[in-house]
């Protein structure tokens, strides 16, 4: 059966879509993001992105599929093959500088919706929201309730891995940062390099991805001793297994939504200011034929480039002529 619906994952400055660029799912090559506040390289991973199952009939057999764009992205990728990432069902790896410094207790991470969702949550959601928490990140905090929801975690305890890099040059921040075993595997480890594990040391910050989370979850004067400093490299990867793709719902203990839209934002949340933005959408196959249609005709030569038919209104000059 065809595929019927594709996922498009792109990312941009803002949240304005036509600031937004496609992102090469599972292709070990970044997609670079200009904004106000950061440059940032940013590399998506999402296991098997082709061909998933997106609905069932009432036989128990596939009745939608979910495909990835670009056509022909990897349905997988080398990450999801190393540990922690086997059990993983995405990543959003990121590499970024700031262009200001940002406090510790401002800059939060998650996930924004542009409508409201509340005719969608199920019934117990506070529970499982509490028990999420609990379980997974006790700083993530939100109003899936509000007109436009969010959930979002402070920063430095919700991605899941921290590398601090060094000052750099600000005509090429991000320079040649990334290595090759992140571009082929997208491979972060936790720590630092040039001068950042000095940095980390310093501040008394655990070496342990885990241990760091729950270290900045233990107050605010913790948050408070870090700034994101101007001119410095970062690194760092968000991942979990709650995201399922081949059925594009966001998957807790107790709770499931499904989406057709999903952002990811990385912002400072007392000015309102947004580094980047990634945005996961689920679209009809129409929909991307029909998009694809209006590119290859916009491509097509014109009449006056070699290829093209001949411009009936063009005159030639006297001297063009023999």
């Amino acid at each position: 059966m065809a595929d019927k619906f594709f996922l498009r994952v792109t990312a941009g400055p803002s949240y304005d879509p036509t600031f937004h660029q496609l992102v090469a799912v599972n292709s070990g090559t970044p997609t670079k993001v200009q904004s106000p506040l950061c440059d940032a390289d940013i590399s998506v991973h999402i296991q098997n992105y082709r061909g998933g199952c997106y609905d069932l009939n009432r036989d128990g057999k596939c009745a939608e599929f979910l495909a990835g764009l670009p056509r022909g992205s990897p349905e997988t990728s080398p990450y999801f093959s190393q540990p922690p990432h086997t059990y993983d069902q995405y990543s959003i790896s990121f590499s970024f500088v700031p262009h200001r410094t940002i406090s510790g207790e401002s800059l939060v991470f998650g996930n924004d919706f542009e409508h409201p969702i509340r005719d969608r949550i199920p019934p117990g959601f506070s529970a499982a929201f509490k028990i999420v928490k609990w379980a997974i990140d006790p700083g993530l905090h939100g109003d899936v309730y509000a007109d436009k929801p969010y959930l979002y975690g402070n920063a430095l305890s919700s991605i899941n891995i921290l590398s601090v890099g060094p000052k750099v040059d600000e005509k090429d921040p991000l320079g040649d940062l990334t290595s090759d075993t992140e571009k082929d595997e997208g491979a972060i480890t936790e720590g630092g390099f040039g001068g950042g594990q000095e940095l980390r040391e310093a501040l008394d910050i655990p070496a342990n991805a885990a241990a760091r989370q729950r270290w900045f979850l233990g107050g605010h004067d913790r948050l408070e001793k870090w700034e994101w400093e101007e001119g410095r490299v970062y690194k760092a990867d968000f991942f979990n297994p709650y995201l399922d793709f081949n059925e594009f719902a966001l998957k807790l203990p107790g709770f499931s939504l499904k989406q057709e839209l999903l952002l990811y934002v990385l912002k400072d949340k007392d000015t309102g200011e947004v580094l980047f933005v990634v945005v996961f959408t689920l679209l009809p196959k129409e929909q991307v034929e029909e998009e694809e249609a209006k590119a290859n005709k916009s491509d097509t030569p014109k009449a006056t480039e070699p290829g093209g038919q001949a411009d009936p209104e063009f005159q030639p000059k006297a001297d063009d002529l023999d």
